[in-house]
């Protein structure tokens, strides 16, 4: 399709303007490409709708449905955007696969230099296309990668020092540095399957129905909301299947009241030593959950651009069904991008009537907006 305007007179074909498709070039839309592509005149080529150069004046620009339409032309191909071949974006994809490939099956974990040079880019470069795709650094894909060797490795019968060398530490020394941090308990525990790792834990009673809150020696490991009491303490079996479950005392029970005031006012703020247990990535996801005010609301989409990961906005909604911490790590504010109120482990009502509290408390306090700001990445998120 082609289309021009002239430049005195009435037009005899609409303007390009009016084609739905020009929205979609001016938003880069990368699920465009493919659909169509568009030329330009004043600068001789043809383009995917998602081409990264400068917007052309709608005047000089044709539409083509098909990429035989816009060789047709006479007109060279983008050399930005390459419409003749894989988007710059599936070129990234597929290094970024081959990258993990490479930390997967190395037998020690290669350097940032050693992957870039091994997908023939840059390690700037690289080093952002890989966290763009993956939500994680290259060095944090890694030492996921180790720690799901080691806890396998633990799992299938192997010994501690089996299956940390297994998995590429090339010291015990620096392996137990970290390993209550990646596994959560010790190795001979993991190893046991969580065998005797005492679980504290105590239910309360909130204005939302029941609470249950437990801890390791740690941290908190869990807060559940639900309507049965006993319900929450056999999830909270099932999470931990292994482990001594231990009913709290007087002091713990006073911690339990601190996260029961907290539910029913939200303002006083809930500032607790915790036991974060996930993947590296469901660990950056949380941290920016715990990044957003009180009586803010943030979508799933602005959670993956802050974290640096702007295509995984599947993964920072399975991130959020994952969380173990209600309130304490609080995806009750996440909501759809048209601010509607999404799934929620806990009871959609339930999330509802948090995020009404908390908003009304934020309005009486006078907050109006809010910065959360990406760890190290310079990336900011308005929220309101």
């Amino acid at each position: 399709m082609t289309s021009t305007v002239a430049k005195t007179g009435k037009s005899t074909l609409p303007s390009v303007t009016d084609d739905p498709r020009w929205a979609r070039i001016v938003s880069r839309d990368k699920t465009a490409d493919g659909q169509f592509w568009y030329s330009v005149s004043t600068t001789g080529v043809y383009c995917r709708p998602s081409c990264p150069s400068r917007g052309a004046n709608p005047r000089n620009v044709q539409l083509h449905a098909t990429l035989e339409e816009a060789k047709a032309t006479g007109f060279r191909p983008c050399k930005r955007c390459n419409p003749d071949g894989p988007s710059i974006e599936a070129e990234n994809a597929a290094l970024v696969v081959k990258a993990c490939r490479l930390i997967e099956e190395g037998e020690e974990e290669p350097s940032l230099e050693e992957l870039a040079s091994a997908v023939g880019r840059s390690p700037s470069y690289f080093h952002r296309v890989f966290k763009a795709h993956t939500g994680v650094t290259p060095k944090d894909y890694a030492a996921g990668h180790r720690a799901a060797k080691v806890r396998q490795g633990l799992v299938s019968g192997n010994s501690v020092t089996e299956a940390i060398y297994d998995a590429g530490f090339n010291s015990s020394g620096r392996f137990y540095e970290k390993s209550t941090d990646m596994l959560g308990m010790t190795p001979s525990q993991y190893r046991a399957g969580g065998a005797n790792e005492e679980i504290r834990f105590a239910v309360g009673q909130t204005s939302l129905g029941a609470l249950l809150v437990a801890s390791s020696r740690k941290g908190v490991a869990a807060i559940l909301l639900g309507d049965d009491p006993d319900k929450l303490v056999h999830s909270l079996q099932d999470r931990f299947p292994r482990a001594h479950l231990i009913g709290a005392d007087r002091d713990y029970e006073a911690l339990v009241a601190r996260v029961v005031g907290f539910v029913d006012a939200p303002r006083i703020g809930l500032d607790l030593p915790l036991d974060v247990r996930g993947t590296a990535f469901q660990q950056r996801v949380w941290q920016a959950l715990r990044d957003i005010p009180v009586g803010a609301t943030v979508s799933y989409a602005e959670i993956a651009r802050v974290i640096g990961a702007p295509k995984a906005v599947r993964a920072v909604a399975q991130a959020c069904a994952a969380n173990n911490l209600a309130v304490a790590v609080p995806c009750h504010r996440v909501v759809r991008k048209d601010g509607s109120v999404s799934g929620y482990a806990w009871g959609v009502e339930r999330k509802r009537a948090l995020l009404d509290r908390e908003a009304s408390q934020r309005g009486q306090a006078g907050a109006a907006t809010s910065q959360l700001q990406s760890g190290g990445s310079g990336t900011s998120l308005r929220i309101v």
